[in-house]
């Protein structure tokens, strides 16, 4: 039997002969593979980058607002507003469902002023857990301590946008700011959060709870001991719709309506949110898995002609090869050995000019909460081991009928 190197130089041979039909055949393959890959990819790019989104919010993150309670069960026309309180956040944190939670006082009428700039940014008084809850990473300094508050300390950490404002191009921590005439110290700044010209999540400071609320409550008839919002946390994921209604049933309680009345509440809860949007993805990753599958099958089928047809064009040489002594396993090798490079090799070029698409698609950057195309290596092998075994299957079968025929009628063959 001949070397393993006389089979590939037999091979190449006939690849060249065949020019067109053999570039044909693997553009084919490339393609299905190509197309596949990044149909994939962006579900994928879609997916992570709305995960990223929801993550740089916080961890199990939900909000809960002032809303409006039916004067009457389920008539909301009579229906009348209600403010949270520092109690109602003292309750819902007290809670066995409720993992940790934080009272916010955000006012967007201060005026802060340095000894460079002054600016109009959002002003929120918070208790230090905050950072627990949400996404807040220190860039310089310290974020906000509990000593802070307890000895009503007038300091401030500052958000990107706001320190740029305030301090552009100069250090901030140690530095002074004016918040309506009173003096806070910078103890800390943040990094850029979210992603591109995010302005509103970055033009925010940060002061203690205690000093917000003696010196810059909430405004309004009614408004004492009022807070604007608390976000919180379930004991566990799994129980976000349980903490949930604990925090409804604190509620109605507090403010004496039904807590069932699900109008009553403006709240917002990022773990459902987290799965709807995953579920959405998951039909889109399907819709565009399908139509990968549609185009994959198209190249096989394409592959699979292409393969009978050559190996039908080659049955008299094939029973050339037997009449001089070739065996059937040598035949059957020498087909197999065709179809793998044939189909391999044109899905790794498939695989190349994806990742090559996808990693100068990386450098682009798309809408908020899109991310890049990224490579799935389960569908990169997924899609090139299935068409190469269209490919080898379809070079194989018809070169076996070929091999067992007498080598005088697979030389009568036309």
């Amino acid at each position: 039997m001949r070397s393993v190197s006389d089979i590939l130089a037999q091979i190449f041979r006939n690849l060249w002969a065949h020019k067109l039909r053999s570039f044909l055949t693997m553009f084919g393959i490339a393609w299905g593979v190509g197309s596949l890959l990044l149909l994939v990819g962006v579900g994928e790019g879609f997916r992570s980058g709305n995960k990223r989104e929801l993550a740089e919010w916080g961890k199990d993150i939900m909000f809960l607002f002032p809303g409006r309670a039916p004067a009457v069960a389920g008539e909301m026309n009579s229906a009348r507003s209600y403010l949270l309180t520092y109690q109602d956040y003292r309750d819902i944190r007290q809670s066995a469902l409720v993992r940790n939670a934080c009272p916010i006082i955000s006012r967007s009428d201060l005026h802060e002023v340095s000894e460079f700039a002054s600016g109009s940014g959002e002003i929120m008084g918070t208790e230090p857990q905050l950072n627990e809850i949400s996404f807040l990473p220190i860039k310089d300094g310290r974020w906000l301590n509990t000593m802070d508050g307890a000895q009503r300390r007038n300091v401030m950490v500052l958000g990107n946008e706001l320190l740029k404002t305030l301090f552009p191009g100069r250090p901030a921590v140690g530095a002074f700011v004016l918040l309506n005439g009173v003096r806070f110290e910078v103890v800390g700044t943040l990094p850029h959060l979210g992603r591109g010209d995010n302005m509103w999540l970055n033009m925010r400071g940060y002061i203690p709870f205690e000093v917000m609320a003696e010196n810059f409550p909430l405004k309004g008839e009614n408004h004492q001991n009022s807070i604007s919002f608390i976000e919180y946390q379930p004991r566990t994921t799994a129980e976000h719709a349980q903490a949930q209604e604990e925090v409804h049933r604190i509620i109605g309680r507090n403010h004496e309506f039904d807590p069932t009345d699900l109008n009553a509440f403006d709240e917002w809860d990022s773990i459902q949110e987290s799965k709807m949007v995953g579920t959405i993805f998951d039909v889109m990753n399907m819709f565009l898995g399908a139509v990968g599958m549609v185009t994959l099958a198209l190249g096989a089928i394409g592959v699979i002609n292409i393969m009978l047809v050559a190996v039908s064009e080659r049955t008299r040489e094939i029973g050339l090869r037997k009449a001089l002594g070739a065996t059937n396993r040598s035949i059957l090798f020498h087909f197999f050995v065709e179809g793998l490079i044939l189909t391999l090799g044109s899905g790794l070029i498939g695989l190349l000019f994806a990742t090559g698409l996808m990693t100068l698609m990386g450098g682009v950057r798309g809408p908020q909460g899109f991310d890049p195309p990224k490579l799935v290596p389960m569908s990169a092998i997924l899609a090139i081991g299935s068409l190469t075994l269209a490919g080898v299957i379809a070079g194989l079968y018809p070169a076996r009928r070929a091999a067992m025929l007498e080598p005088v009628e697979a030389l009568r063959q036309e």
